[in-house]
Order: structure tokens, then C-alpha cells, then sequence
């Protein structure tokens, strides 16, 4: 087999990995590049191969930075077949569309062509086909197997043999427990695996303890008579603090106050997420009935128009906004900031990875005055970051991932993270799993013998 880089290296998004196996070309992921002018510039590159020769696409997971280029790839000639969990395969139905407007948007507001369209979407689709963990696919020499990597719903690591070779891919591994999903699955014995490393520098506050502070936040927000806005992935984020929010206020930890779930797409995978129970924790499933109306509570309002979405400002305080984007560089989310970063009753709270360039970087590395739709806001609400929910596994978690099969690899490939927390990770794979680890560059491609 030989290995191919081109992306997903010294970056978190755009993960892209081609396998050859004789004359067979396969891909994990085709992610959207994300956080950034220059990054998301290389959006408009060509492929460093011919999408015509991909046989087939494994996708990890519905998050854009892993599925985002796929009608581009489509659109340049793939016509092989997308394999994926079923889940996901509904979860990026939805999200390319949303993605394709907000790229189109981008494309004219600088000049460039079109990434692709509407179109190339349905033409994808139709190549896409949904499956279950543990159930082999064969294609050529390649036997592939989905495993649930605990990131989101229908999220999975993904194990390859053929040329007598093993090789894992990790996609992005969850913070496990996750309140709805679970707990990932070990890794899979392997000779060579790729780890993501969001997280590989950090370590996240005790995982129990995120929902004693998403209680302390409201708590605070009541008595000072402020908004608490939550920047939010409309993917698992939502839903997670959905759940975790109608848990504080059905055991009367909280007050009910009204609580918004303003986000279209958001709202939009949320009923996708109720048809897909069977993917929850063990311990959710036991805990809801068929028909418990598990992402609503009284208090709740999701606001799917421009018009519900501007009257929550006629809405008096105490309230909490959830709100896309994640990262705040786009979405509902920038108008409630707009209103509430200047109000010392107020409160941000982060709760996932914030990317370089980014505006959620900007406030979270303590940025008093930032740029909002060409004007300058100041940010004097407060701002609170939780590390214990982001989706993704921190250092500690990724090592125990790693250790049960330290004896058996050959090589760990440290991706999807900033060269820093990628740096960190390497080094303590090599230090105390004494395993050859390396940061891959892009590009370039390995053997794997």
C-alpha cells in the first residue's frame, strides 16, 4: 500500500488521505479546508490526483473539514461510490447543502468560480451509500470496517487491510463519555494508525464536571440578568447541550428560562438525530421512552426564520441563545454578539475548538474589541471556555487510545491538529509508548510495508 497526505497535516481541517493498492485508489475523507483566508484559499486548489481514478470514498464522519469537497470531487469526474455510516450519509446530505450556500456566497464576494453546485450534491448522492459499524466492505484488495469513534452520531474510525497490511484511521475520537452517544471503540489491532490531535497539548476540565458548570453559567446569567449566548456546531454540540440543558431544568437545578435553539441547520439534524436512536448511549436509550420528546422541553423555542430569529431580542433577560457558527465566523450567531459581547450582565460560552483565525479564537485568546459585520464591537460580557465539551478526545484519552496496542504498531502518523498540539502528541507517543511517531508531511507519500 502506499499512503498520500494531502491534507489534514499541521491543520486540523481538510483531512484527504489516498491508499493505493495496485491499480485501486481509495480515499479517507475529502475535507473542506477551514479557519482562515490563506487556509480556506487552498478550498479552490486542484486535487493533487484524478478524482476520475478514486474508486471509492470512506468517510469518518459528517463534519465539512471531512466531507466538505466531495461535490467538487464529483464535479471534477468521481463517479465511484461513497461508503459511510447511514447516519452520516443523512447528516451530509444536510450540511453540504448548507456549506454550498455559504461558499457560493464566498465565491462571488471574492471573485472566484464556483466550488460547485445544487447539483453536483444530488449527483453525489446518488453514489452514496450507508452501512453499519462492524460490517466489512469489500472493495478490489481493500476490506474496510467502520467502528464508532464516539465523536458524533454515526462518527467512526476506520480499519483497512489489504496487501497483507493493517492501517487505522481515527477520523476525530470523541471525548467519551459524550452525553448522547457514548463511548468510543478501542482501537483495532493495527500496524500503522493515524491519530487525530486537536487536542494533543490539553487536557479537558474532569468530564464530569461540564455539567456543573453549564448549571453554574445559567445560574449566573439569572442573577445578573443577562444573556447566555453558546456559540454552537449545529452537529451533536446542539444536541448535546439540548439534553444536557432540559436534564438542569427537569431536576429544578436551574430556573426555566427560555432557552433558543436559533440555527436552521441545526434545528434540521436534530430531526434527523430522532430517527437514529439506536446510535445513542446504551444509558440514554434506557433512560428516554419511544416517545419522549428528548430535544424538547417547555422553554424551549427553535427559531427556523429570519423573523423568529429577531424576535428573541424582544425576549427579556434571563434567556440562553444556542447559535451557529462554532467558531463564529459566520451564522445567527454574529447578531446576538453584536448585542451581548457589550454587556457586562452577559456571558459567552465556549464549548469546542476555536481555529486560528477565527473570531471565537480572537475572544477566546481575550481580544477586547473585535471586527462584526465591518464594525468594531467591545467584548465585555464575560467569556468562559469549557474544553470538557468539545467532541474531541484530549491528550490523555488519545494516549489510552493509543497504549493496548503500542506493542503491535509499527508507526503512528500524528494528524489533524495545529503543528503545536500535534508536536506535543508525537512526542509523548515516542516518550512513553516508545512507538515511531511522526507528523506527516503534505504531500508526500509513504509505504506502508
Amino acid at each position: 500500500m502506499k499512503l498520500t497526505f494531502n491534507g489534514g497535516v499541521k491543520a486540523v481541517t481538510g483531512a484527504n488521505y489516498l491508499l493505493e493498492s495496485d491499480q485501486t485508489k481509495i480515499l479517507i475523507d475529502c475535507g473542506l479546508h477551514q479557519g482562515g483566508k490563506f487556509s480556506e484559499r487552498q478550498n479552490w486548489d486542484d486535487f493533487p490526483y484524478s478524482p476520475k481514478d478514486i474508486k471509492a470514498v470512506f468517510i469518518t464522519h459528517s463534519h465539512i473539514d471531512h466531507i466538505g469537497l466531495l461535490p467538487k470531487l464529483y464535479r471534477e469526474g468521481f463517479r465511484g461510490t461513497v461508503y459511510s455510516t447511514t447516519p452520516c450519509k443523512e447528516f451530509s446530505r444536510v450540511l453540504l447543502n448548507d456549506s454550498q450556500h455559504i461558499l457560493e456566497m464566498e465565491a462571488k464576494r471574492s471573485k472566484k468560480p464556483i466550488l460547485y453546485e445544487e447539483e453536483d450534491i444530488v449527483g453525489l448522492m446518488k453514489l452514496w451509500k450507508g452501512g453499519k459499524y462492524h460490517k466489512p466492505i469489500t472493495v478490489d484488495n481493500f476490506t474496510v470496517t467502520f467502528y464508532s469513534a464516539g465523536h458524533i452520531l454515526g462518527s467512526s474510525i476506520i480499519y483497512i487491510e489489504a496487501d497483507g497490511k493493517r492501517i487505522v484511521f481515527s477520523g476525530d475520537l470523541g471525548n467519551s463519555p459524550a452525553p448522547l452517544i457514548g463511548y468510543k471503540e478501542e482501537l483495532p489491532e493495527t500496524d500503522y494508525c493515524l491519530i487525530e490531535s486537536t487536542y494533543g497539548d490539553r487536557i479537558h476540565e474532569d468530564i464530569a464536571e461540564r455539567k456543573d458548570i453549564i448549571e453554574n453559567m445559567i445560574e449566573n446569567v439569572v442573577r445578573s440578568g443577562g444573556t447566555l449566548m453558546i456559540p454552537a456546531f449545529a452537529m451533536e454540540r446542539s444536541q448535546q447541550l439540548l439534553y444536557v440543558i432540559h436534564e438542569l431544568m427537569h431536576e429544578g437545578r436551574v430556573p426555566k428560562i427560555p432557552v433558543f435553539l436559533d440555527s436552521p441547520l441545526a434545528i434540521k439534524l436534530t430531526e434527523i438525530y430522532k430517527r437514529h436512536r439506536s446510535y445513542f448511549s446504551e444509558d440514554v436509550i434506557a433512560q428516554i421512552k419511544p416517545d419522549d420528546p428528548i430535544f424538547s422541553f417547555p422553554g424551549l423555542k427553535k427559531t427556523l426564520t429570519t423573523m423568529e430569529s429577531k424576535a428573541i431580542n424582544e425576549v427579556d433577560p434571563p434567556k440562553i441563545i444556542i447559535a451557529g457558527s462554532g467558531m463564529m465566523h459566520a451564522g445567527r450567531i454574529l447578531h446576538h454578539l453584536k448585542r451581548h459581547l457589550p454587556d457586562p450582565n452577559s456571558i459567552l460560552l465556549i464549548v469546542g475548538f476555536q481555529a486560528k483565525g477565527s473570531l471565537g479564537r480572537q475572544l477566546f485568546d481575550g481580544k477586547k474589541k473585535v471586527r462584526i459585520h465591518g464594525q468594531d464591537v467591545e467584548a465585555h460580557c464575560r467569556i468562559k471556555a469549557i474544553g470538557g465539551y468539545s467532541a474531541h478526545a484530549d491528550q490523555p484519552q488519545l494516549m489510552d487510545w493509543l497504549r493496548p496496542q503500542r506493542k503491535k504498531l509499527k508507526k503512528v502518523f500524528v494528524v489533524q491538529g495545529e503543528e503545536k498540539a500535534s508536536a506535543v502528541l508525537r512526542d509523548k507517543i515516542k516518550d512513553e509508548l516508545v512507538i515511531t511517531a511522526s507528523i506527516p508531511q503534505k504531500g508526500i507519500t509513504y509505504d506502508i510495508i
